[in-house]
């Protein structure tokens, strides 16, 4: 009966030629680690770092953890030479067509880069295309790109004149996978230049992968959604807001109402700030 259950539970390999009787073992003693006292620095560390050794988790509020960096590939070292050629919206689309450092677009149909007003208030960044998005060319346009624009409606907005839709990355992640860091490191500079040409009055965050990106908060959509920061490049500074994305709005139809409710605070941040 026991042999049954363990292969029912998928433990049907052994991992040694025979049995170990664990009655006839003898385990080796356990001692507890040396602990590093606290005001004397480890060899070779300077005391500046030894304080910076201490875990911040429990220091600092959650979300202003920033995610640790990746290392600068050779794409995104080119995606960053590109970028910073791009003076205007126009001459950034065409670099990012042209753009061939990112293995992503080696398997998608279109190149997403962005759709709506350039001279909306608001901008919103989602994540990275999916099938539909991929095989029109243009980001939100499958069921979760419906629910978007009933989402703008609800608020007063449209993505033909108040609205400017895009996200991290620009191509299709096969199987609509999450993109890995280093492919979002790869189109970091795109995104950073597209916020500076841009220029919004409002941020919108559409999920846990723009939150990451754009933010560099590292604590999950659940936890920071609806709690406004602030997106700050050189002299630029933007009042920016999670929320959920709506395809995940589509899973869990019962988030909605929080949904909702930061919907409100993005129209009442546009409307204190003059902007509709």
């Amino acid at each position: 009966m026991m042999l049954k259950w363990l292969a029912d539970m998928g433990a049907d390999e052994a991992l040694a030629d025979a049995a170990i009787d664990r009655f006839t073992v003898t385990p080796e003693p356990f001692t507890l680690p040396q602990a590093v006292p606290a005001t004397a620095p480890r060899p070779g560390v300077a005391p500046a770092e030894e304080v910076l050794r201490v875990p911040q988790r429990h220091a600092i509020e959650p979300a202003q953890r920033a995610v640790a960096a990746v290392p600068l590939s050779a794409g995104a070292v080119s995606a960053r030479e590109a970028a910073a050629r791009c003076n205007t919206l126009d001459e950034l689309r065409a670099a990012v067509l042209a753009f061939d450092g990112c293995v992503l677009k080696q398997t998608a149909k279109h190149t997403v880069f962005a759709d709506g007003n350039p001279d909306a208030p608001v901008m919103l960044i989602g994540e990275a295309p999916g099938r539909d998005e991929d095989l029109q060319g243009l980001p939100f346009v499958g069921r979760s790109g419906m629910l978007l624009d009933r989402m703008l409606a609800a608020i007063g907005l449209s993505r033909k004149d108040s609205a400017y839709i895009t996200n991290v990355i620009f191509w299709r992640p096969p199987g609509n996978r999450p993109p890995t860091p280093e492919e979002a490191a790869i189109c970091a500079p795109f995104l950073v230049r597209h916020i500076e040409l841009k220029r919004p009055r409002v941020l919108l965050l559409l999920g846990g992968t723009p939150v990451r990106h754009v933010l560099n908060w590292e604590d999950g959509i659940t936890r920071v959604r609806g709690r406004w920061g602030v997106y700050r490049k050189d002299t630029l500074e933007i009042p920016t807001l999670p929320t959920f994305h709506p395809a995940y709005l589509l899973r869990q139809p019962s988030a909605k109402k929080l949904a909702w409710q930061d919907l409100q605070s993005l129209r009442e941040k546009l409307v204190e700030s003059g902007a509709i």
